[in-house]
């Protein structure tokens, strides 16, 4: 009995292996069909955005592209910098502007012996906190 009860588990298993290779290579779609086909849906605007996971969202046909070509953008913008419109790299805020332009109205000096008397006081503000610490 068990030689016949082996038979039927080769044949039960073989059947099996046989009916999950079938499926498999009746459904198998080829990379460059998935291609395709990715491509077709990333030009339709359907796939979702990476690292949001929600639903696909259609692009909107505001970022379908500029009314004003590249070409024209440069030309505009070396026109700016002849005319000396473009502001400067770095910081172009008034207030940080007129910061560097002020002249100090402590010495040294001074500043040192504030911060001795702070730190005698133990007003200084903790290296990584933004208050100072409690007075004891």
């Amino acid at each position: 009995m068990s030689s016949r009860f082996m038979v039927l588990a080769t044949i039960a298993t073989v059947a099996a292996l046989g009916w999950q290779t079938a499926s498999a290579q009746a459904s198998a779609v080829t990379r460059e069909q998935r291609k395709a086909e990715t491509a077709a849906a990333n030009k339709a605007g359907k796939l979702t955005p990476a690292g949001e996971g929600g639903a696909p969202q259609a692009k909107s046909a505001a970022t379908a592209g500029s009314a004003v070509s590249r070409e024209q953008r440069k030309a505009d913008t070396a026109a700016a910098n002849k005319a000396g419109q473009l502001a400067p790299a770095g910081s172009t805020q008034k207030a940080d502007v007129a910061d560097a332009a002020r002249k100090p109205t402590k010495t040294r000096e001074q500043r040192k012996a504030e911060t001795l008397e702070a730190k005698k006081k133990g007003e200084l503000v903790p290296a990584g906190q933004g208050s100072p610490a409690p007075s004891k």
